[in-house]
């Protein structure tokens, strides 16, 4: 009897965790599928949630493996509706990286983790798409100087006096508010709905 009692409790247990896991996975890929969809419409250059997707992905997906495929899969789809370019593969290290930054956070994702993760984000994005426009572009010089020169170009990117600051400050204030924008109203969900919580 005390054993047919404790399997009981045990199925129970566990269908309730499933139940947990399933809305919370729901959820966050709900958010994920939805900003990948915004980088549809109009916006400020370099201003989109892309890295914001793979850090929110990464941090919230308790899965591994959903972690990588939820947000490279949605990214990857809107990219199919937007249209591809020749430095695809930098932008998809960057966003694989970032991915791997929320993994390391998601046991501990407070404010200061997470604001510190999204600006590292943003610098590895900058960092890796750059270096890839001078490794293949012919209008660098294949030098430690040409680099230079390369991030140097990049830094004052789609800025003309109306569409922002630089493509760098762009792509950080837009990492930073989708961020907040993300985790803020994840966490305001699972403060009333509790299925949303980490299990």
């Amino acid at each position: 009897m005390f054993l047919y009692f404790c399997i009981k409790i045990n199925r129970k247990f566990i269908f309730m965790n499933n139940k947990t896991q399933t809305s919370r996975i729901v959820a966050v890929a709900s958010i994920i599928i939805l900003a990948a969809a915004m980088r549809l419409i109009p916006h400020w250059p370099n201003f989109t949630p892309i890295a914001a997707i793979a850090l929110f992905g990464g941090t919230m997906l308790t899965k591994k493996w959903m972690a990588f495929i939820i947000p490279i899969g949605a990214m990857f789809i809107s990219d199919l509706i937007i249209g591809m370019h020749g430095y695809m593969f930098a932008v998809y290290i960057s966003f694989f990286l970032t991915v791997f930054l929320g993994t390391r956070i998601s046991k501990n994702p407070r404010f200061a983790n997470v604001l510190g993760t999204s600006v590292a984000s943003s610098l590895l994005f900058f960092i890796i798409t750059n270096f890839a426009v001078w490794l293949g572009s012919p209008f660098y010089a294949q030098s430690f100087a040409g680099l230079i020169t390369c991030y140097s170009a990049g830094l004052p990117f789609f800025n003309d006096g109306s569409l922002g600051i630089s493509f760098l400050m762009n792509g950080l204030i837009g990492d930073l508010f989708f961020n907040g924008i993300f985790f803020g109203a994840f966490y305001l969900a699972s403060r009333r709905i509790p299925a949303l919580s980490r299990v």
